[in-house]
This record gives structure tokens, C-alpha cells and sequence, in this order.
């Protein structure tokens, strides 16, 4: 199912264009992320330091969502994404390679709102061509994501054997990004649609707020996983250190079979069984991680919080780019800031719950909120059964 499900969609040349946006933010980030250790010697931050000036990134994200509407009300969309990327990909350069500390700090800020805008332009084009094309493509397009932040790590890995510091790293990643970029423009620019009518934002309804919602705990369960997996096997299940990231791994690994599936998954299923389905096997992953005696045991349940998680932000993604009465900017806007919420307080939640019941009592919260998150998706009425009927199989010339 995976090599046919890519390979009819890579013959999608003006899909195929966006999605590779979708790996070029997780490159970029994952180069950044190899690259945090080097800037913090560099620019002489202490933990404390650097974790505050971190939190410029996500304000940076939130002034996004502040000006959004204005931004798509004016520009193109295809406009944006061509530009927008190829911005994000200099701004990383500057970041990585700061002379100073004042530098560090724009370029944070700057990274955190381009990085906002150009998810919402690259989510809003794909639910459009989903429409054009009849087929579903946001869980590929979300699984090439998964594959970018994959694949920069090997890249880090490997341009550190070769012994280039990492402000290089992020120049050759760069430059191979925008000549991508500049070779597909003419897909990307003949999305001309204004994606924003100009209206005011409303006050969300209780469904609307329950998109959010289910977002929320789909990027709390990631960033939990990310963030406290390696910790969880080394001081609750005492693994060996050669072990200590395998559930990130099979979590990572579940997360991105699952996406590159989940178009031909969602179309066979629908919308919704794809969401209760997947926030209950998240809740059954996380079960077993709490109530692991053993190490295979845990691991398992972190491929399956991988595969539960996989598609439910697709989905959600997806339906937030087609509520009635809600531009595709506003939608993406209130499902963006719950995922935000999310992935930046979920693993603090855990921490301070930690401390009080232990890391393993503390992971019990997330069994509790997956299935909160299926109770919502199972009366939300703007997550529909509907299937989208896959089109014939289509000769690449005519792309």
C-alpha cells in the first residue's frame, strides 16, 4: 500500500511541489535542532538562557497568527509559499551562524512567524487541490515531514563526520532547498487564490473549539513522547543507554508509515473513524507504556501511539480548511494555536506531574486526554464520514 500510494502520488507534479515544502521545514529544523548545542557554546547561554530565548520562536508563531488574516486577504498563496520558504531557509542561516546574542533573537522571532504563515499557505493549498484533484494528499504531504526531520538527522550526522561545523551544514541544506524551489516555482506560483476574505475574526463555536482541542493532544502526545520517552526508559524501565531513544525511534517510524498511508487509510474509512480510531490507539499505546513490566512491551506501545497519531492531525488539518462561514486562514489559525499550545505545554505538564506522582503516573494524564479527544471527535459535527472517491490513475505526461 505505501509504495503505491507515493508512487501515484509523486505523478502529481503541482502536489509533489507543495508537499516537498513539507520536508523543507523539518530539514531546516532538524539541521537547527543538530545545530543548538554549537550556537549555545558559541553565544555563551546557560540552559536557563537559552531555554527563555527559545520561547522567541513560538511568540514569533503567535504574532503569526495575529496577522495572518491580513497577510492571505493580500498575497497570493502560491506567492507566499515560493517566497515564503526560500525567506524561512536565509532566515535559518542567519540564525545558525549569529554573531551575537540580539541577532540569535530576531532571527528566532522571525523563524517562528514565517515558519506559521508557511504552514497555513502550504495546509490551505493542499485541502484546495484535495478538491481540484478528488483525492486525498495531507497525510502524505505530513508524512514527507516526518521523512524531512528523518533525513536531517542522518545529514547532520554525516556532515559532522566529515567534519564541517554546523553553520555550513545549514548553508548546503539551505541552498539545496531553494534550488528546489526555484526549479518547481511555476507549480507553486500558479496557485494564485487569495485564501483570506478579510473578515474579522469570530468567536469559535464549541465544535470549532473541539478541532482545536483534539489538536492540542495530538501535538501534546508528540512533543510528551519526544521530549520524555528517552527519560522514561532510562529511569523507569532502567534500559541500557544503547536503548534509551528506541521508543522515539519506533514512534517516529510508525508516525511516518502511517502518514505516507493515511490518504488511502481515510479515504477507505472516512474522516472520522480515522480520528476516533486513531485517538484510541494512542490511548492504548500510552496504557501500555505506564504499564509496561518490560522493555518490549513499552516499546510497542510507543509504535502504536505512532500509528494512532499519524493521521489525526492530517484530518484535522483538513477539516478546519472547510468549515462553513470560516476562511481557510482563520481555520488553520485556531487548529495551529491549540497543536502550539499543545507541543509547548503538554511535556511542561508532564515535568511538574512528575515530580509529584512519578514520570510513570505522570504519562496516565495522556491515556485520559486521548480518550477525552475521541468523545470529542465522535460528537463533532463538522468531522465528517464522507469519503473522497479516488480518481482514475492519470498518465504523468499530462503534469
Amino acid at each position: 500500500m505505501l509504495l503505491k500510494n507515493f508512487r501515484t502520488f509523486i505523478k502529481f507534479k503541482p502536489v509533489l511541489a507543495v508537499g516537498f515544502l513539507f520536508s523543507a521545514s523539518s530539514l531546516l529544523f532538524g539541521i537547527w535542532v543538530a545545530s543548538i548545542p554549537s550556537v549555545k557554546y558559541r553565544l555563551g547561554f546557560s540552559d536557563a538562557s537559552l531555554g527563555l530565548s527559545l520561547l522567541l520562536s513560538p511568540i514569533g508563531a503567535i504574532t503569526g497568527v495575529l496577522i495572518s488574516t491580513k497577510i492571505f486577504s493580500k498575497i497570493p498563496v502560491g506567492k507566499w509559499m515560493a517566497w515564503g520558504y526560500i525567506a524561512t531557509s536565509c532566515i535559518m542561516i542567519l540564525q545558525i551562524n549569529s554573531v551575537n546574542r540580539l541577532m540569535f533573537w530576531a532571527c528566532l522571532y522571525a523563524f517562528g512567524l514565517l515558519s506559521f504563515l508557511n504552514g497555513v499557505s502550504t495546509n490551505a493549498t493542499v485541502n484546495i487541490m484535495e478538491k481540484k484533484y478528488n483525492r486525498l494528499f495531507m497525510s502524505t504531504c505530513h508524512g514527507l515531514y516526518s521523512m524531512g526531520g528523518a533525513v536531517s538527522a542522518g545529514l547532520a550526522a554525516l556532515f559532522f563526520s566529515l567534519q564541517l561545523v554546523s553553520g555550513w551544514h545549514i548553508v548546503i541544506v539551505a541552498v539545496i532547498i531553494i534550488t528546489v524551489i526555484t526549479c518547481s516555482r511555476n507549480y507553486l506560483l500558479a496557485n494564485e487564490e487569495i485564501i483570506h476574505s478579510g473578515s474579522g475574526l469570530k468567536w469559535p463555536s464549541l465544535s470549532i473549539l473541539g478541532i482545536s482541542f483534539m489538536c492540542m493532544v495530538s501535538f501534546m502526545a508528540e512533543g510528551c513522547v519526544a521530549d520524555w520517552s528517552a527519560i522514561y526508559f532510562k529511569e523507569v524501565m532502567h534500559s541500557p543507554k544503547a536503548l534509551i531513544s528506541i521508543g522515539y525511534a519506533g514512534f517516529s517510524i510508525a508516525m511516518t508509515i502511517g502518514r505516507l498511508n493515511g490518504d488511502a487509510i481515510v479515504t477507505a474509512i472516512g474522516n472520522k473513524k480515522a480520528v476516533i480510531g486513531g485517538a484510541l490507539l494512542a490511548a492504548i499505546g500510552f496504557a501500555l507504556v505506564v504499564l509496561a513490566p518490560v522493555i518490549g512491551m513499552a516499546v510497542t506501545g510507543y509504535i502504536i501511539i505512532g500509528f494512532g497519531c499519524s493521521c489525526i492531525v492530517p484530518v484535522l488539518f483538513r477539516t478546519s480548511g472547510n468549515i462553513p462561514g470560516l476562511s481557510k486562514v482563520e481555520g488553520f489559525a485556531m487548529v495551529t494555536t491549540g497543536g502550539l499550545i499543545g507541543f509547548l505545554a503538554g511535556p511542561s505538564i508532564i515535568g511538574v506531574l512528575s515530580e509529584v506522582m512519578g514520570l510513570s503516573k505522570a504519562f496516565a494524564l495522556l491515556i485520559i486526554m486521548a480518550l477525552a479527544s475521541a468523545t470529542v471527535a465522535w460528537k463533532n459535527r463538522f468531522i465528517t464520514t464522507k469519503n473522497i472517491t479516488p480518481p482514475p490513475v492519470f498518465d504523468e505526461q499530462i503534469y
